[in-house]
């Protein structure tokens, strides 16, 4: 009888780890969209972003219109496969059919630095806690 209660009581304590504990990561809703890059930097360092970050060519940011800040998206090159992930940190691009703006830091991961713009694939890999916009 003392066996069942044990086995009961393991059940309701890794139902609730795994509940509460998985309650603490932030998921929102799947986002992926396709369209064209571009990249910003020299003309920018050391500028406030939107979200009030000095502007770093050399870390893999991005600027976005609607995503949160803190967001890390995948950016998949769809012309040569190449990939990166940035933090959304800005607001843009502001050039129509343009749907994300990264740093150069990322524009050479993606091997985009002479072209200027290459046809792309974003991916939500993770929201920001709950609090961050």
């Amino acid at each position: 009888m003392l066996s069942r209660y044990r086995g009961v009581a393991l059940v309701m304590s890794l139902f609730l780890f795994f509940t509460v504990g998985c309650g603490t990561l932030q998921k929102g809703p799947s986002y992926r969209k396709k369209g064209i890059a571009s990249w910003y930097g020299e003309a920018y360092q050391g500028r406030p972003t939107a979200s009030g970050q000095p502007f770093d060519l050399n870390q893999k940011t991005a600027a976005h219109k609607k995503l949160p800040f803190g967001c890390l998206v995948r950016v998949k090159r769809r012309d040569n496969g190449r990939v990166t992930v940035v933090c959304i940190n800005d607001r843009g691009p502001f050039v129509r059919g343009r749907i994300i703006d990264v740093s150069k830091a990322a524009a050479r991961d993606l091997d985009m630095i002479n072209d200027g713009i290459a046809p792309v694939k974003i991916k939500v890999v993770r929201w920001p806690r709950r609090g961050k916009t």
